[in-house]
């Protein structure tokens, strides 16, 4: 039985084709997959998050405890109001997820995957401290809006928290009255997501549609994300993976040395030693789609594969994610598509940045 966020019924009367998404209904697009993606690079788009897991941390060690906890270090989060990415790992230094930790006026927000919900919860409670609290917030919903119209599109339901949205920095976030708005999203582009009531999902969500701002689903936010250079957990990073190894170096804080974290001596002797893999983009230099699991090669010998893989709405040529042999420095790879050897170039991350290629 699969479960259904507050937005539901707003996407059947959006006309959504529905799938399964690690057991929730969820949208894949609204007709077209590639006018959403379009639309969200061009104009504004938004999309149901709900699926998400919320979770606030409170307590007198709760910040303690999140230095620990995460590879990032929340120390430098020095104000509430601002927020950072990081992954949480095994002793092995393998992901266990990514998450964005938000500092409040009082306590700590957690957004974590809904797919890891389960083994995240675990883990967490199983590495609890006396003075810390884990609450699970499951009546919270989530919308992402995204777009270079964004925020002048709903300007009107942000109301008077209007300018003050516009003024946070990325990863800035504000709580107005029952809503919890932050400068973040996983597209490449400008925007907000907002959390706020389950109850007040759907109202929220007629008043964005009104204000000229296009649903948007699975497909496209995964074209976006891919273009704007984005991990997907459960594909281009997992437990198999450091952040060493998945372009992700930037979250893991390891100054000052005297914080212990989750993982640390692992990644500290594979840096010390020498990352054997890296993630890297590719891009497809003929006609076609790459795919996840497609392998790569260079002077005869497989080097990797890749973790992802689409076509390009906005370069309008296939794109790629892998995971290659640390000692290939080559520019020029091939990669196997059904047989037969196509050229792909390594291509510098991100591939589009609010609208335009790199």
């Amino acid at each position: 039985m699969t479960e259904r966020t507050p937005l539901y019924a707003e996407h059947l009367a959006c006309g959504a084709k529905m799938v399964d998404f690690h057991g929730w209904d969820m949208p894949l697009h609204y007709g077209s997959q590639v006018e959403e993606h379009h639309v969200v690079r061009r104009a504004a788009g938004m999309f149901d998050v709900s699926h998400m897991t919320v979770v606030d941390v409170d307590g007198s060690d709760a910040g303690g405890w999140l230095r620990w906890l995460l590879a990032n270090d929340v120390a430098k989060l020095d104000t509430p109001g601002r927020a950072l990415y990081s992954a949480m790992l095994n002793d092995d230094g393998g992901i266990l997820d990514d998450l964005i930790v938000y500092r409040r006026d009082v306590g700590w927000r957690l957004v974590v995957n809904s797919a890891t919900r389960e083994t995240d919860l675990a883990w967490m409670t199983s590495h609890l401290r006396e003075d810390v609290v884990l609450i699970e917030r499951p009546e919270l919903a989530m919308i992402a809006v995204q777009g270079p119209a964004a925020l002048e599109r709903a300007a009107s339901w942000l109301g008077e928290a209007a300018e003050a949205v516009v003024a946070l920095k990325p990863f800035g976030f504000l709580q107005h009255g029952d809503r919890f708005i932050a400068r973040t999203g996983y597209t490449g582009e400008d925007g907000f997501e907002v959390i706020l009531p389950g109850e007040a999902a759907a109202a929220a969500w007629q008043a964005l549609l009104a204000a000229g701002i296009a649903p948007a689903g699975l497909g496209a936010r995964d074209t976006l994300r891919l273009e704007a250079g984005l991990n997907l957990y459960g594909q281009d990073m997992d437990e198999t993976a450091t952040p060493l190894e998945s372009n992700l170096a930037w979250t893991v804080a390891f100054k000052p040395p005297e914080r212990d974290f989750i993982g640390r001596t692992a990644l500290t002797r594979q840096r010390d030693q020498g990352v054997p893999r890296r993630l890297v983009g590719v891009q497809l230099q003929t006609r076609g789609v790459l795919r996840r699991g497609q392998q790569l090669s260079y002077d005869g010998r497989v080097i990797g594969e890749l973790t992802s893989g689409a076509f390009s709405p906005t370069l309008g040529a296939g794109i790629g994610f892998a995971r290659i042999a640390a000692d290939v420095d080559a520019e020029q790879l091939e990669v196997d598509m059904r047989g037969k050897a196509l050229p792909v170039s390594r291509v510098k991350l991100p591939f589009v940045r609010r609208g335009e290629s790199r």
